[in-house]
C-alpha cells in the first residue's frame, strides 16, 4: 500500500513511488488496521486516509477466490510445535 493524493492505493507490482505498507490479503485485516490508525502512522502521513480503493480491491480478490473455491491464505506467525 502507498499514499497517493491522500487515498490509500494497492501497489500490486510494488513500483509505486513513496512509501510503503503491508496489508494481508483480508478484509479482517483491513478492519482492523483501520480501528488501530496503522496506516497513517507506517506511511508517516498526517490526517486519515481514504481506503475505499483498497476496500474494493480486497472485495475483488476474495470474491475471485470465492469463485474458483479457493480461500485467502492466512499468514500467521505463530508455528504449530509438536508436543511429542
Amino acid at each position: 500500500m502507498v499514499v497517493q493524493d491522500g487515498r490509500l492505493v494497492a501497489d500490486i507490482r510494488r513500483r509505486l513511488p513513496g512509501r510503503g505498507a503491508w496489508l494481508h490479503p483480508e478484509p479482517e485485516c483491513l478492519a482492523k488496521a483501520e480501528r488501530r490508525r496503522a496506516f497513517p502512522r507506517a506511511l508517516r502521513v498526517p490526517g486519515v486516509l481514504d481506503v475505499a480503493g483498497v476496500r474494493q480491491h480486497l472485495e475483488k480478490i476474495t470474491v475471485g477466490m470465492a469463485d474458483r473455491g479457493t480461500a485467502p491464505v492466512r499468514m500467521d506467525s505463530r508455528k504449530q510445535v509438536d508436543p511429542s
